[in-house]
C-alpha cells in the first residue's frame, strides 16, 4: 500500500476531502493502516481506467521504471480476430489457447487467475473494451511483457460500467508489478485517444494499429520527458 490520500488526490485532480469520502463509502479501493487510508498503485490504476479517468504518466509511473513499449509487446502477443465464446469464461478459455501466449505460461493456471480476477470486479472498462489480466503478474513470462489484442466473434457481456458488450479485448501479461503498472498506464493513455478507439475493429490492419500505438506512445513519452521505448531521447 504505497499511496496516501494526498497522493491519490493529486493523481486524480480531486480534493483530499473527496478521496477520504470515497474511501469511507467504499467507492475507491482503500485499506486502513494504523487509522490511515492507504492505496495500492495497481488497484488505483485499474479503478481510474474503468472510470475513464486519465492519470498523468509522469506522476503515476514509478520512478525509474524501465520503458515498456506497447508496440513491441503487441508484436509478441499478436492481433487475433474471430475469438470464439459467448461468455466471459468461454472467451477467456479461447484467449489462453492463442499462439500469442508465451510458451512458458501455464495456460490452465492463467485461465484460473483470469476468472478469479474477473469474479472480483469486471475488467470491462466501457466503450466495448475489456482489459482482462491476472491479479498478480505472471513470473513465467520471462523478462518482457506481452499484449494480446483479440476481437470476439460475437459481442460478450462483461457487465461493464456502461453496460455495453465487449468487442475488444486486451490481455496483459507482465513479469513484475512495475511492468504491469507501466503497461497499464501506457494502454490507458492510448485508449483515451478517440482515433485509436475508432480503429479497434477487426477490419483494421495490424500495421495500422501498431502505427497508431507507436505515435501515441511517442506522444506520451515526450509529455513525460522520457525517451521512447527502446530508443534514446532526441536532441
Amino acid at each position: 500500500m504505497d499511496l496516501t490520500v494526498r497522493d491519490v488526490a493529486g493523481l486524480l485532480g480531486e480534493s483530499e476531502t473527496t478521496v477520504y469520502r470515497w474511501a469511507r463509502e467504499g467507492l475507491i479501493p482503500a485499506y486502513r493502516v494504523h487509522d490511515q487510508y492507504r492505496f495500492n498503485r495497481v488497484e488505483i490504476q485499474e479503478w481510474a481506467a474503468t472510470r475513464k479517468r486519465q492519470l498523468s504518466p509522469e506522476l503515476f509511473t514509478p520512478a525509474g521504471a524501465p520503458g515498456r513499449g506497447l508496440v513491441d509487446a503487441l508484436k509478441r502477443g499478436g492481433v487475433h480476430r474471430g475469438l470464439s465464446g459467448s461468455s466471459r469464461v468461454e472467451v477467456f478459455e479461447a484467449l489462453t489457447m492463442l499462439p500469442g501466449i508465451p510458451a512458458a505460461v501455464d495456460r490452465k493456471l492463467l485461465l484460473e487467475l483470469m476468472v478469479a480476477r474477473e469474479s472480483e470486479v469486471s475488467t470491462g472498462i466501457g466503450d466495448g473494451v475489456a482489459i482482462p489480466h491476472p491479479r498478480y503478474p505472471l513470473v513465467a513470462v520471462a523478462d518482457t511483457p506481452s499484449l494480446v489484442l483479440a476481437f470476439p466473434a460475437v459481442p460478450v457481456d462483461f457487465q461493464a460500467p456502461d453496460k455495453k458488450p465487449v468487442t475488444v479485448l486486451f490481455l496483459l501479461l507482465t513479469p513484475t508489478v512495475r511492468a504491469h503498472l507501466e503497461m497499464l498506464s501506457r494502454l490507458a493513455f492510448c485508449l483515451h485517444d478517440a482515433e485509436f478507439r475508432q480503429m479497434l475493429r477487426p477490419e483494421t490492419t495490424d500495421a495500422a494499429i501498431l502505427a497508431r500505438l507507436g505515435e501515441l506512445e511517442s506522444k506520451r513519452d515526450a509529455r513525460a520527458g522520457r525517451p521512447p521505448p527502446g530508443g534514446e531521447k532526441a536532441h
